[in-house]
């Protein structure tokens, strides 16, 4: 009979160097190179008033990071990105294995406001800046919807732009 050496998948006290698991060419690289050398995110500095007294806060560039690359992974729920950020290990890499509860994550997202789109903006310029926007095709995301390219279905150009305007509103209020 074929012995087998026994494969522990228990749990195991390993050093890792956490920045050696954010692998170049990868989103979570690049979201953490963005956000901590290209961007500037002193719009969130505004928000807090702790330099004499009160505890220390979550840096914001962190918070955008595990906020970005759990929306990336299909995670939106506070408390899923809060246990990620305890078990995963990309999620403690982008945190420095510091562990945000999940009401700082939500309350966090909720008062982003102004402040994510100019982020946005940023990462849109850095992005055309690198030639990585062809402005051939523009998608919001991949659902396929049947569709009917006639002139009689698709609309006149002031139909397209009245409609644009209520997207922009609508995603103004979101």
């Amino acid at each position: 009979m074929a012995r087998y050496k026994h494969i522990d998948t228990g749990p195991r006290l390993i050093a890792v160097d956490l920045q050696q698991q954010l692998l170049p060419g990868t989103f979570e690289h690049a979201l953490n190179h963005l956000l901590d050398h290209k961007l500037d995110l002193s719009c969130f500095d505004a928000r807090f008033r702790n330099d004499a007294t009160g505890a220390t806060a979550y840096p914001p560039a962190m918070l955008v990071k595990i906020v970005l690359f759990a929306y990336s992974q299909g995670i939106i729920s506070s408390r899923n990105i809060e246990r990620a950020c305890r078990e995963h290990v990309i999620f403690i890499a982008l945190t420095g294995d510091s562990q945000p509860h999940f009401t700082t994550i939500a309350g966090f997202v909720s008062s982003l406001g102004e402040d994510i789109a100019r982020i946005f903006s940023q990462i849109l310029f850095i992005c055309d800046k690198q030639g990585l926007i062809g402005r051939e095709m523009f998608a919001i995301d991949g659902v396929k919807l049947p569709s009917n390219a006639s002139k009689a279905k698709s609309g006149t150009r002031a139909d397209f732009v009245r409609q644009a305007d209520k997207l922009e509103a609508a995603a103004k209020a979101i």
